[in-house]
């Protein structure tokens, strides 16, 4: 009574199919590396406006806003606000961390002709488009472009 366990077959033809998609796959994508035909790259309009900036921990959880040029305060971010500016240096942040970068080296905000917004971290060249995150996100950091004098 014993019974012979039966595998499933895969044709033969389904084999030869996945392997020529995988290969055709492998081959474009190397083309396309190499020589740059049938590459897509984005390039980025005339800077309109920009500025470094550095960002330090305060006291109860306030983040300190700083000129990079002149070390003048910019801006005093309150425990509890400016939720989107917290994450997206917290995460430029862990990266500094794992290159060994200390927080020395500024963020370089950037306006664009178009309206367009990016920050760069100057050390790492790690550049966020912030638009993709929306209007409100993006604004929190625009005025962070303009802002002048000692708020306090």
């Amino acid at each position: 009574m014993s019974r012979a366990m039966q595998e499933p077959v895969v044709p033969r033809g389904g084999v030869f199919a996945a392997a020529a998609l995988a290969l055709f796959a492998l081959t474009a994508a190397t083309t396309v590396r190499l020589t740059g035909i049938g590459e897509v790259r984005m390039t980025l309009p005339a800077a309109v406006d920009s500025r470094d900036l550095r960002f330090e921990d305060g006291k109860g959880g306030t983040v300190l806003v700083y000129d990079a040029k002149d070390h003048q305060l910019v801006d005093t971010l309150a425990p509890g606000s400016n939720g989107f500016i917290r994450v997206v240096l917290r995460g430029l942040a862990r990266e500094r961390k794992l290159g060994d970068i200390g927080a020395q080296p500024p963020f370089r905000l950037t306006r664009f002709v178009n309206g367009q917004i990016t920050l760069t971290d100057t050390s790492t060249g790690k550049q966020i488009d912030l638009d993709a995150f929306g209007s409100s996100n993006t604004e929190a950091f625009a005025r962070l472009i303009n802002l002048r004098g000692d708020p306090q």
